[in-house]
């Protein structure tokens, strides 16, 4: 079975870096198909998987799974889920009431999550389609859930999720709103702090970014967008406040490009007038097989940034690499960390001075970025939800949300379904 999931995701992921080649589209992508009309049954009770007691790390081990200072609370499979794949997660915390929800992506829909008691979760609906994907990425903003997903014709579906706190049975949802200013897309980021969404990886603008005005989230306004960068897979917009005073208070996009090639770098692009964005500089490096993700510190001073097949193509430990990002206009490699195993790294986020990396076989890996400055990285902690193997396949962790103020870690594996884990006391 794991050799069938190995091709699986090998071809999956060639089609994916191939969307370079897409037509640029200049109309808006209209479609009158719903593909996420649920079908008509009646809602079972709300599914709850209780488990009483924390798993602890003891020994390396906890309930069988290899781990280093991160306890297990629950784990959620995709049978329980009904679904074949895991893939993106997000997470949502009701300022009203303090509790917190995970958004979890998955082959056939979106499953909403309450995890107020990680001991116990609720998973309260789902939002379901009839054209399945992979790839599905989910985002939150002004208590909204946007979803974006490689299906053809998805566009962006839109869920209020305050309607969470209304649920006392399991539902099947619809999404409040579907914006078909596209059909595809292989991902979506949004700046908080300027309320625009950055539509990336679709068939339009080269697969450049869609900016789109979600300040009214359920009345989504496309401003504009840019194309002369090429593919992006993934991107970070930030409000900058690094060391560049050239750009200091600009909305800055940092996208992670790739031709489906050798053509691999990072990009930075002053969007701060939607009509008028300005590419600021452009950053290639040595043995890259596919630019996938980066994430800045919280100063802004760095870039920790991933490429999804260097350890497919060449061999060798996963490998993050650091840009010091001091002058916007021209990134510098500052160092490339090695991590202890031959895993392929996916998603990473930086909370704090950690860097919190979804590491396919290797599960997450927390790596202390403290001492980055001294050009060191130390991994702290670890769970490794797939303890079959550490080789450089797409099985596993596919992304992590570490931003839970309550320390909780939900943990996107592929395979194994939704893990809640926490630093050991």
């Amino acid at each position: 079975m794991r050799k069938t999931y190995f091709l699986f995701f090998v071809i999956l992921i060639f089609i994916s870096c191939n969307k370079y080649e897409f037509e640029i589209i200049n109309e808006a992508i209209i479609s009158d198909q719903i593909i996420d009309t649920p079908s008509s049954v009646t809602d079972p009770p709300l599914i709850q998987t209780p488990n009483s007691e924390i798993k602890k790390c003891e020994g390396g081990y906890a309930n069988g799974y290899p781990c280093k200072g991160m306890d297990l609370y629950n784990q959620i499979t995709l049978s329980e889920f009904k679904s074949s794949f895991a893939n993106d997660n997000w997470g949502w915390t009701d300022r009203d009431t303090g509790k917190e929800y995970v958004i979890q992506g998955l082959n056939d829909g979106t499953a909403f999550i309450d995890i107020s008691d990680p001991l116990n979760p609720i998973i309260l609906g789902k939002l379901s389609v009839s054209t399945p994907s992979t790839w599905r990425d989910i985002k939150v903003f002004k208590n909204h859930a946007f979803i974006v997903s490689e299906a053809i014709d998805h566009g962006l579906q839109i869920f209020d999720l305050t309607r969470l706190r209304e649920v006392n049975e399991f539902k099947e949802f619809i999404p409040d709103k579907r914006y078909n200013v596209f059909g595809s897309a292989h991902n979506i980021a949004i700046n908080e702090a300027t309320g625009y969404a950055y539509i990336v990886g679709s068939q339009r603008y080269s697969g450049g970014p869609i900016f789109i005005d979600i300040n009214d989230p359920k009345n989504p306004e496309e401003v504009g967008g840019y194309r002369n960068m090429g593919y992006s897979h993934d991107a970070q917009i930030v409000v900058y406040h690094g060391l560049d005073e050239n750009f200091t208070g600009k909305e800055i996009y940092i996208g992670s490009n790739s031709d489906g090639g050798s053509n691999n770098k990072i990009v930075v692009v002053d969007v701060t007038d939607k009509n008028n964005p300005q590419l600021i500089s452009t950053k290639s490096y040595s043995g890259s097989g596919y630019a996938h993700q980066s994430w800045l510190s919280s100063n802004h001073k760095f870039l920790f940034f991933g490429d999804e097949l260097d350890e497919y193509y060449y061999g060798g430990n996963t490998k993050t690499y650091v840009f010091d990002m001091s002058d916007l206009s021209a990134p510098e490699m500052k160092l490339i960390y090695e991590g202890s195993t031959n895993a392929i790294d996916h998603n990473g986020y930086v909370v704090g001075g950690l860097f919190y990396l979804s590491n396919y076989t290797a599960g997450l890996r927390v790596i202390d970025i403290s001492q980055i400055e001294n050009n060191s990285m130390d991994e702290v902690m670890f769970f490794d939800t797939y303890p079959e193997s550490d080789l450089s396949s797409f099985d596993g962790v596919w992304n992590a949300y570490p931003f839970f103020q309550s320390g909780i870690v939900a943990i996107s594996d592929g395979q194994g379904g939704l893990f809640l884990v926490k630093p050991s006391d």
